[in-house]
């Protein structure tokens, strides 16, 4: 009898134990059993169930298909979108001899124009603006597009006891932090050199600048093919081929990436472009690490 009640005692604790985990499916099947952290626009925080005082991972929002919490609500995240039917082009009505009419611009069925659509891992090279892109919308018509080169810089030069926050705390948009950067030198009569990573961005003109945590695990997610689940190494040598076949160097897969994001006066977020996890490490802002800078188009 004792032993009956033991056992009813410990099933019941395991049904309590697995009702306390959230369950991230992602749109790929995977499931990860999991304790949700923090859910942005961008991404979703949250560590292991397996191991709740191990790192904290980032999985961007559009990989997930949707989040079973403790208490059995379900958010989805992705959505069925059904197909627009299509519509038969109507035949263009010849120009009349006399009046020749100039070559127009290529018009989808609906009467727009139409809008080039670009690929993950193509060379950009617009309106002065070259790099290659790592990020898009889903249009396809505007994203990111990260530097051909690369340098290991320090996030700034401060060290005990002189370190400091600045406020770059956005974990989604560089371009803030790069502002927030710009005004802290100003109210504290310092210079651009102080913060030789964002300095660095800055130099290669108008609107470049240090990507952000969020911006820049996407940045890693797109460049192993959309997903850290599996090895694509043809994925990674497109986006490198495209690199290198335009003068630039090829991604480090080995090395953490500076972001611009802040966690604290001694530390930044740091990022690699591996497949294997810790992704996010926060790293002395002292220390020099590989820098890429970035570019909305």
């Amino acid at each position: 009898m004792k032993r009956t009640i033991l056992l009813l005692f410990a099933a019941l604790f395991g049904v309590l134990t697995a009702a306390a985990q959230d369950l991230i499916v992602k749109t790929d099947a995977t499931k990860i059993e999991a304790k949700v952290i923090e859910i942005t626009t961008e991404a979703v925080r949250y560590k292991r169930f397996s191991n709740p005082d191990g790192p904290t991972y980032v999985l961007p929002v559009k990989d997930i298909h949707y989040i079973q919490y403790a208490n059995g609500e379900k958010e989805y995240y992705t959505k069925t979108i059904p197909a627009t039917p299509l519509t038969p082009a109507t035949p263009v009505q010849p120009a009349p001899a006399e009046t020749p009419a100039a070559e127009p611009a290529p018009q989808a069925p609906s009467g727009r124009y139409v809008l080039k659509q670009y690929e993950i891992g193509e060379l950009y090279d617009q309106n002065g603006v070259r790099g290659v892109i790592c990020q898009l919308s889903d249009d396809g018509m505007h994203g990111l597009v990260v530097s051909l080169d690369e340098i290991y810089l320090h996030w700034s030069e401060f060290r005990k006891p002189d370190l400091r926050v600045v406020g770059a705390d956005s974990r989604t948009d560089g371009e803030e932090n790069m502002a927030k950067v710009a005004q802290y030198i100003a109210a504290n009569n310092l210079s651009w050199a102080d913060f030789p990573a964002f300095e660095w961005c800055r130099n290669k003109g108008e609107g470049w600048y240090l990507p952000a945590i969020d911006e820049m695990l996407t940045i890693g997610h797109n460049y192993n093919g959309g997903t850290r689940v599996q090895n694509n190494r043809q994925a990674r040598n497109k986006f490198n081929d495209a690199l290198k076949d335009a003068g630039g160097k090829r991604m480090d897969r080995l090395v953490y990436y500076f972001t611009s994001t802040e966690m604290d006066e001694k530390n930044a977020y740091t990022t690699h472009m591996g497949i294997e996890p810790p992704y996010v490490i926060e790293i002395p802002k002292y220390n020099k690490f590989l820098v890429r800078a970035v570019h909305k188009f």
